[in-house]
């Protein structure tokens, strides 16, 4: 019992961490290039224990990154719960991947949730007109080989399950 406790509170921590890193500040030439740290940290543990981490999970974390960011409070939620839904759907796929294949597969599911993030944010009508925006999916892309390693060796080091 005490085993899943841990669990869930290291599970938890690496969301933090997720949302710290998405608020660092950046130079103004880096702040469109920045990983979508919590998207990908979903990606793995939805990919990882979806029996653990699944839907609730990403609409808590969306209603906390939206708080976080100041933004219109369910845009994050709805587009974070969207993306669970496709790794729900997809993870026994993307667990045979070789992590490549798998970079491209968060290329796409971080897109999708930009695409819909811009997409709410321009009903509100709170967003620019560039294209920009599609550039943190490509580094997410990039980032991720190492962020699966990461993280798989912390759920081995202390037995998630």
């Amino acid at each position: 019992m005490s085993e899943a406790r841990g669990g869930g509170l290291i599970i938890f921590a690496t969301f933090l961490v997720g949302l710290v890193l998405s608020q660092m500040p950046l130079p103004d030439l880096l702040v469109w290039a920045r990983p979508e740290w919590v998207v990908l940290m979903l990606i793995y543990w939805v990919m990882a224990l979806p029996h653990r981490v699944g839907l609730g999970s990403a609409f808590m974390l969306g209603i906390l990154l939206d708080v976080v960011r100041g933004s219109v409070l369910g845009l994050s939620a709805l587009s974070l719960t969207l993306i669970a839904f496709l790794v729900l759907v997809l993870y026994k796929r993307l667990r045979m991947f070789p992590l490549w294949q798998q970079s491209l597969m968060v290329l796409v599911l971080v897109g999708i949730n930009q695409l819909l993030f811009h997409w709410m944010q321009s009903v509100t009508g709170t967003t620019g007109e560039s294209l920009l925006f599609l550039l943190p999916s490509l580094v997410s892309a990039l980032v991720w080989p190492w962020l699966y390693l990461l993280l798989r060796a912390v759920r081995h080091t202390f037995y998630i399950q």
